[in-house]
């Protein structure tokens, strides 16, 4: 069987420098680690977090000892009040949001006080648009089909619109939920914040689904991008398969087909897209 790993699998930037530097905070720090929600969405990786002692919380409120303790953020960010509030208490903490995503709140920020009504393109209920949405000073609004594309108004049609997206959204799904909006009228200022990384990502998936028999698509099962992944494969390729580790192999027969290609979500360390590489190979 012929067997095809995408160059982009596994960890982008973003993420890769938020588990470095919790890692790093774990061996180095003298009080405790917390990170604001699980610092990615793989449960291997914060499972091994946990045993050297890192803490996943939801909120600041958690942090027992807030003089000895170190948060971390995420990369996905948070909004304006959780950093207020974190200085407010004095609590230290180290800002490992994505630049992408930071370059986000930078942009609703500014045109939400310019008095622009910011549409966000995604799922409201992923911490990226929570954490944007907080940056928009209440003027945002979040799509993410194309019913609520069309039943989108405003009372004041000569408001300013600006439109950005989630850093891991579809792109030709944004570019639809653009366009539907478009249509309307509204003065729209346009800013596609869907990063390099998973724009490339899925555009290799697609052309590796397209043209095997076959496809595995590696990530956590709360992973927002991966299963984004595994929709843009599945309409490629039918005999496309969503596996969070190798042991998810046992469940699915491959022999039959003579071309495979694996892939995996940004939060997808390594370690586990190998493990399922030599697996197939066998």
């Amino acid at each position: 069987m012929k067997i095809e790993l995408a160059e982009s699998a596994g960890f982008c930037f973003g993420v890769k420098r938020a588990v470095d530097s919790v890692y790093r905070l774990a061996e180095e720090a003298e009080g405790d680690v917390y990170t604001l929600g699980p610092i990615i969405h793989n449960e291997q990786v914060v499972h091994d977090l946990a045993e050297k002692g890192v803490h996943v919380i939801k909120t600041a409120d958690e942090i027992a000892d807030p003089d000895r303790a170190t948060l971390v953020i995420r990369s996905h960010g948070v909004s304006r009040d959780v950093i207020s509030k974190l200085e407010e208490k004095g609590i230290s903490y180290k800002d490992a949001t994505c630049p992408f995503v930071k370059k986000i709140h930078d942009t609703v920020s500014l045109y939400s006080q310019k008095g622009y009504q910011v549409i966000i393109i995604g799922s409201e209920s992923h911490p990226e648009v929570q954490g944007i949405l907080g940056w928009t000073d209440g003027k945002g609004t979040v799509i993410e089909t194309s019913e609520e594309a069309e039943g989108f108004s405003m009372t004041n049609s000569a408001q300013k619109i600006c439109i950005v997206a989630q850093t891991t959204f579809n792109y030709k799904k944004f570019q639809d939920l653009v366009e539907i909006i478009e249509k309307k009228g509204y003065d729209i200022y346009v800013v596609n914040t869907i990063c390099n990384a998973t724009s490339d990502r899925q555009k290799e998936a697609e052309k590796l689904a397209a043209r095997s028999e076959a496809m595995i698509v590696i990530g956590g099962k709360d992973s927002s991008n991966s299963r984004k992944l595994y929709e843009i494969c599945k309409n490629q390729c039918a005999n496309t398969f969503f596996i969070q580790t190798v042991d998810d192999l046992s469940s699915i027969s491959l022999s039959s087909f003579t071309s495979l290609a694996i892939t995996a979500g940004a939060s997808t360390p390594n370690n586990i897209i190998q493990e399922v590489l030599r697996a197939c190979q066998i």
